[in-house]
Parts: structure tokens; C-alpha cells; sequence
């Protein structure tokens, strides 16, 4: 599989504790895009962060949250990141995705 050089980065900021049909939004969406035949998915975790709800989470012990922050990044062509919004749409009560124009200067491994 090719990445055309100018492709475009998807970023997908979702708590820890959404889910999808019975398990984790994250993996619903990870497991989703490879179904599509995405280039790739990886989920970051963040240590801390608050969202449209401004409720602060971390991993700090004496405010401990079960609700982490995660970051979804998913780059391809432009045109299979558009064609899987209404998917991630219809998997997400809340969240936030951007967009963003990206240069792929190496993908996978050649000979």
C-alpha cells in the first residue's frame, strides 16, 4: 500500500472511558480504519489533559482519573480520510477531530 506524498493526518481526541457497541471507543475506531483499508492507526495516551467539559484528568496520584485522554492518528490519502469521517460521526457522542494537511516522506520498507 502507497501514501500519496501529500496526504492528510487525522487526529481524533477521545476520554478513555468512551465506548462503542459494548468495548473501548479507541479500539472500535482503530479496528474500524483497518477495516477500511486505512494506511494506519496509533492511539496515544496522555498523561493529562480536559475537554469541552474543562474537568481536569490525569494520572498525578492524588487525582487520579480513569478517564485519560487519548489521541487517535490516522494519515492517508486525502480522499479515504474524508470517506471514513461519517464512520468515526456515527461511532462518537463526543470528541473532537481535526484535520490536518500532511507531507509523507517515508512509509513501510522497500526491497
Amino acid at each position: 500500500m502507497q501514501i500519496p506524498k501529500d496526504a492528510l493526518l487525522a487526529r481524533i481526541f477521545i476520554g478513555e472511558d468512551h465506548r462503542f457497541d459494548g468495548r473501548p471507543l479507541y479500539e472500535a475506531i482503530v479496528l474500524q480504519a483497518r477495516e477500511s483499508g486505512l494506511a494506519g492507526a496509533t492511539v496515544l495516551r496522555g498523561p493529562m489533559g480536559f475537554g469541552h467539559s474543562s474537568r481536569l484528568r490525569t494520572t498525578k496520584i492524588l487525582q487520579l482519573s480513569e478517564d485519560l485522554p487519548l489521541v487517535i492518528e490516522i494519515v492517508d490519502s486525502a480522499e479515504k480520510i474524508e470517506a471514513f469521517l461519517p464512520v468515526l460521526d456515527a461511532m462518537m457522542g463526543s470528541g473532537l477531530i481535526t484535520l490536518e494537511k500532511v507531507q509523507v516522506l517515508r512509509y513501510g520498507q522497500t526491497g
